[in-house]
């Protein structure tokens, strides 16, 4: 036979140990709230210095047009070397640039504008009349009137910028890199 006191001994101890698991059980909950509070801050702060590291100011620069000026007087399949100014835009720091472009009327009546690197090593070319050939200084390759490449080192055409015509105004945007032919 059970004594009351064996009784109310046994009746503590199912109470001490509902108490102690539903104790547990807020622990575990107050601990994974916590944790999940503390991984949400973490990541907050790490993807706002990871944007304001790495920003997104490039990806803006490049999708921005510049007016690069009339180009009514060109003449057929001679380049010339435009210099326009392009607007950056860094945060809340505004700036402009000067830079420039070679821009060539076809034989189709169409104008096309290449970035003024050599896709070698970026070295500056320059046309040459009389060889009627763009021309790079540096490590001597040399491109036709419409960017391909006559010699190396370099194996890709040269870049052209994304161009827009209004009027007779032409209007550059980013650069296109050309693959090679």
């Amino acid at each position: 036979m059970i004594q009351p006191d064996q009784l109310m001994q046994q009746n503590q101890v199912e109470v001490m140990t509902e108490d102690a698991d539903r104790t547990e059980t807020r622990r575990g909950f107050a601990q994974a709230v916590v944790s999940t509070l503390v991984t949400l801050i973490g990541g907050a702060i790490a993807a706002s210095s990871g944007t304001y590291l790495l920003g997104r100011t490039k990806e803006l620069n490049r999708n921005s047009w510049a007016d690069a000026g009339e180009v009514s007087g060109l003449r057929q399949g001679v380049p010339q070397e435009i210099v326009f100014d392009k607007v950056l835009v860094d945060g809340w720091e505004t700036k402009s640039e000067k830079t420039s472009a070679w821009v060539i009327l076809g034989a189709d009546g169409r104008v096309a504008a290449f970035s003024p690197q050599c896709t070698h090593l970026g070295c500056p070319y320059h046309w040459e009349a009389e060889r009627k050939q763009f021309v790079c200084p540096c490590h001597g390759s040399c491109f036709d009137a419409k960017g391909s490449v006559i010699a190396g080192p370099a194996l890709r055409p040269l870049d052209r910028y994304e161009m827009k015509m209004e009027g007779s105004r032409l209007w550059l945007g980013p650069v296109q890199v050309q693959r090679k032919s």
